[in-house]
């Protein structure tokens, strides 16, 4: 059977893997068709600043003009959660593509050569990994400035451990199988065996771990957000959003769901991303992993 045949084989067997891959669709294209969907005002220099229309503390319900209401400071919801979607991408993406690069290239050289390099490899990630990761991860955003740069830059540094310490348990694994000798033998070079025999084998686990994170990463990056330690005011985060709602979760008394808009929204959107990727992640690894019989 076809790879592609068994992908598609793999995919049909688990609706709940379509329904990942279509949630991320639509987030894709969301965040491709944002100026279209929610296009910048006139002579707005940065698309990511949300408008608002006033300064006023109370939020304002859903009109015309403002389809998902406007926030405390009345920055616009509808916009923010459009704009904060490229805002998601390009913080799971890159944040995941770097950590997958470290981890593979520390959890491969750790692995495959064992010995001291291998030890002074895992009690580095040792280290990182004997603190706890959001803490470690606020003291790094304070510590460089509160900005969405900081919070990547920190997010990479608490979470590449995991990965290299994946990746070097795999290699581990095959590294002396009968084709990793035969390759060996033959005089191929450390750096053709890696690539071209041990991390093709090794490396699926570490690719459906990629996919879970990048929803984990993104609901991080919104927690540091939510307290403050995210991007500058004003800018279309979905983090950002929800904390701008927090004081209204409950109305007034005689209407204690008036502004459920102010937090529901944003969170939909961050639940959905989230369980998109959780969704595609099952799939990847149906797809990728060896080990599932192509039966």
């Amino acid at each position: 059977m076809s790879d592609w045949k068994f992908m598609v084989r793999q995919l049909a067997k688990n609706p709940l893997s379509l329904a990942g891959i279509i949630i991320i669709f639509i987030f894709v294209i969301i965040a491709i068709f944002a100026p279209l969907i929610a296009p910048p005002p006139e002579g707005h220099v940065d698309p990511y600043k949300i408008p608002r229309d006033g300064y006023s503390a109370t939020p304002h319900l859903p009109s015309e003009e403002h389809i998902f209401g406007t926030t405390e400071g009345q920055y616009d919801i509808f916009y923010g959660v459009i704009w904060g979607t490229r805002s998601a991408f390009r913080v799971g993406i890159v944040v995941i593509g770097i950590v997958l690069v470290i981890g593979i290239v520390l959890g491969s050289l750790a692995g495959y050569f064992g010995g001291v390099i291998d030890e002074i490899i895992m009690r580095i990630t040792d280290i990182f990994l004997a603190f706890p990761a959001l803490i470690m991860a606020m003291a790094i955003v304070i510590a460089l400035e509160p900005s969405l740069t900081s919070v990547m830059i920190a997010l990479i540094v608490v979470s590449w451990p995991s990965y290299a310490r994946l990746i070097r348990g795999d290699i581990l694994q095959v590294r002396e199988e009968d084709y990793i000798e035969a390759s060996r033998g033959i005089g191929a070079s450390n750096f053709r065996v890696i690539m071209r025999h041990a991390l093709p084998n090794a490396i699926y686990p570490t690719l459906v771990m990629a996919s879970l994170d990048i929803g984990a990463v993104v609901l991080a990056a919104a927690a540091l957000s939510f307290l403050g330690l995210g991007a500058p005011e004003g800018y279309a985060d979905w983090g950002q959003l929800t904390s701008f709602a927090r004081n209204w979760i409950v109305g007034p008394s005689n209407d204690p769901l008036k502004y459920w808009f102010a937090v529901t929204i944003p969170g939909l959107f961050i639940l959905f991303f989230v369980l998109g990727w959780n969704l595609l992640g099952d799939a990847f690894r149906d797809i990728l992993d060896p080990r599932l019989a192509r039966r």
